[in-house]
Formats: structure tokens, C-alpha cells, sequence
């Protein structure tokens, strides 16, 4: 089971720091991922990690702004999101992959939590 947190509303330039923790499954064996959905848009890939931290890959709309991180000995992960624009208003949602990679595939992703909403106004 994974659960998402750390929404909220804040304005374009703003940082927030979204959690995802993890329970009932080794997660700390396998990669996982953030993705987001905004209205009327397809869910798509942020940012991924591998098993231990090691690798990290992100959608070219939030390089050098955000930065995922993840602390197995809490069985969390973490999206550091800085310098927040307007566009990155959506549903974010985590997920555990199947293999220890990172991975930007989301059929690689078995497990999903619930969504937290991010709103950036402007």
C-alpha cells in the first residue's frame, strides 16, 4: 500500500515537498516513481528512482526543479518540488515499479497510491 501526501495550493515560485510511504511489501527492493495527471491530461511520468537512490530520471519539464529522494529505512519517498509554476497544477500520484530500476514506463509500475492535488496559482 502506498499514501501520498503533501499537496496543497501555493503560488508560482513556491516549494512543497510531497511523501509517499510504504507498507506491506519489501518496497525498498524495487524502483519507484512520481507521476502526475492534470485536468483533461493523461498521466505522465516526473521522476523515478532505483531500489537504493542510486539513479534518479525526470520528465524534462521538472529538471533542475524537482528532486526525488527516497529513505528506505522509513519506507518513504519524496518529491522536493521547487520554484513551482502554474503548469505543474495536477493530481500526483506514487507508484512501485517491479524491478529495482528507475523507470519512466508506467506498465512497469504495479503498485499506485492515491493522489495528492498540487495547485500553483500564478
Amino acid at each position: 500500500q502506498l499514501q501520498a501526501s503533501g499537496g496543497g495550493l501555493v503560488q508560482a515560485g513556491d516549494s512543497l515537498r510531497l511523501s509517499c510511504t510504504a507498507s506491506g511489501r519489501t518496497f525498498s527492493s524495487y524502483g519507484m516513481g512520481w507521476f502526475r495527471q492534470a485536468p483533461g491530461k493523461e498521466r505522465d511520468v516526473v521522476a523515478a528512482i532505483s531500489w537504493a537512490g542510486g539513479s534518479t530520471k525526470y520528465a524534462d519539464s521538472v529538471k533542475g526543479r524537482f528532486t526525488i529522494t527516497r529513505d528506505n529505512a522509513k519506507n518513504t519517498m519524496y518529491l522536493q518540488m521547487n520554484s513551482l509554476k502554474p503548469e505543474d497544477t495536477a493530481v500526483y500520484y506514487c507508484a512501485s515499479a517491479r524491478y529495482g530500476i528507475a523507470t519512466i514506463r508506467s506498465d512497469d509500475y504495479d503498485y499506485w497510491g492515491q493522489g495528492t492535488l498540487v495547485t500553483v496559482s500564478s
